[in-house]
């Protein structure tokens, strides 16, 4: 019976993907274009014809989802919403081979925003705008969004929630999850109208628009166009995009309390403070390294605030090539990819918060040194915090260091040179997208040979699931308490 009611939620989240596919069908109908509309046909057949016979069954039997059922269901419904993600691309009648097909799937659920396809423009609208999606719902994430349409048959949602969300604290907003993550579909989604709209005040056509703004709110870097917002050359379209990249990487349970006004929960946050710390001295730094080569402040400013932003909030959208950039100005950037955005944010990486844990603890080891009797705590939004987080951040730290080495070791033995196999790994790893060398600005991910390309679409999965909802299950004491 247990057995059944996991594999019947799995299979409704495949009905779900079905539904998210849905506008991209009606868009391929409106564009008339008939391989499209065969391609997203066929996959969302395929999905609905797994998931309606288990909701029609009869057996209703409701189930309390533990820790360990959230993990492995998060797990494979990735995994599952990535592979049935790819076939639109596969069948698209594009040549794209299943492998791209799989890693462009995977970035957009992971929200990475890398590509394997160098010439975009060529692709169907219609899978132009399923790719946009696919970076939006995964921005959120898909479990998080099913929650929100309907409890889960009794289901302990969040546990669900505590495996898919991003960060080393889960919070409810609200005493019901299911009201909890409506609230956060509506701010994400207020946040995705708005951005629409100043894209089209900037000159953008309103496909282009609704694109680029699916992709940005979820920080994930892709474009409609080759040459992504470069091709607008638009100091406005820059200066928006890098407010809403900031504003995509802040904790979005702080975006409710903001509503209810408590502000002073947002200048009290720790990591917001840190985070807008690090953007401003990193911003700064960049700029100031850039004024010879743009000849003004104002040009340095513009490109400097959204590389910086871009990098850190790990959308990893270009607009200049920053490895023609001063030493100084690639430091910095390049230092900014061991961050990443806050928790709970639709941001990768670190994210700020565990290296504000980190930063505090080490201050207090300084302190303990010079008084060994003293008794230090670490305190994060003017509140002692739990002993065991520093333990959890250095875990997960020590993981994610031992990730990156791993795919690089794997990358490099491929033929890539090793500084390109790091910070490919690396950006993998932190779904921040681009990076240096082979993973640069002017790179592109197609030169991957593809047992790569399937490392990195599983890699990327793993950093969007931090890590621990992923590794857990190779543990065998995971599953003899399962």
């Amino acid at each position: 019976m247990k057995i059944f009611m996991f594999l019947r939620i799995l299979f409704f989240l495949l009905g779900i993907l079905a539904l998210i596919m849905a506008p991209a069908l009606i868009m391929a109908l409106a564009f008339k274009e008939t391989s499209m509309i065969r391609a997203f046909a066929l996959t969302m057949a395929f999905a609905l014809a797994a998931a309606v016979p288990t909701q029609f069954s009869r057996k209703k039997t409701s189930l309390r989802f533990s820790a360990q059922n959230g993990f492995l269901l998060v797990t494979l419904t990735w995994i599952l919403i990535s592979l049935m993600g790819a076939i639109p691309y596969y069948l698209a009648g594009m040549g794209i081979s299943f492998t791209d097909a799989l890693f462009e799937s995977s970035c957009g659920f992971a929200t990475t925003g890398a590509t394997t396809i160098y010439n975009i423009e060529a692709l169907p609208r219609s899978l132009l705008f399923w790719r946009a999606m696919t970076h939006w719902i995964g921005g959120m994430g898909i479990i998080l969004l099913t929650v929100a349409l309907m409890p889960l048959f009794g289901v302990g949602a969040f546990q669900l929630i505590k495996a898919e969300t991003p960060g080393p604290e889960k919070e409810k907003v609200t005493p019901k999850i299911t009201a909890t993550a409506k609230i956060l579909w509506l701010v994400y989604g207020s946040l995705t109208v708005t951005l629409t709209g100043l894209y089209l005040l900037g000159g953008m056509n309103w496909f282009d628009a609704l694109c680029h703004a699916l992709v940005v709110i979820a920080s994930g870097g892709v474009s409609t166009k080759n040459n992504g917002l470069r091709f607008y050359n638009s100091a406005f379209i820059d200066g928006v995009t890098t407010v809403f990249m900031l504003l995509a990487g802040i904790n979005f349970n702080l975006y409710y309390r903001l509503i209810r006004g408590k502000i002073r929960d947002l200048s009290f946050n720790s990591e917001v403070r840190a985070y807008g710390i690090i953007f401003i001295v990193a911003a700064g730094i960049v700029t100031f390294s850039l004024v010879p080569v743009y000849g003004s402040v104002g040009s340095a400013l513009r490109y400097a605030s959204y590389q910086t932003a871009s990098i850190l909030s790990t959308t990893g959208s270009v607009i200049a090539d920053y490895e023609a950039w001063p030493a100084l100005a690639q430091a910095v950037l390049f230092g900014l990819m061991f961050i990443g955005g806050c928790s709970s944010s639709t941001a990768g990486g670190v994210k700020v918060v565990r290296l504000v844990v980190l930063f505090k603890q080490a201050g207090n080891e300084l302190r303990r040194i010079i008084n060994p009797r003293g008794i230090f705590s670490v305190r994060l939004n003017r509140k002692v915090g739990r002993k065991d987080v520093v333990y959890g951040v250095a875990g997960f730290i020590f993981l994610y260091m031992i990730v990156i080495v791993l795919v690089t070791l794997i990358t490099a033995a491929s033929g890539t040179g090793i500084f390109s196999s790091f910070c490919a790994a690396l950006a993998m790893t932190g779904n921040a997208g681009v990076g240096f060398g082979a993973a640069g600005p002017s790179a592109h991910y197609g030169t991957f040979p593809d047992h790569i390309k399937w490392l990195f679409s599983l890699v990327m999965i793993a950093g969007r699931l931090e890590l621990w909802t992923v590794f857990i299950l190779f543990s065998p004491e995971y599953w003899k308490h399962l």
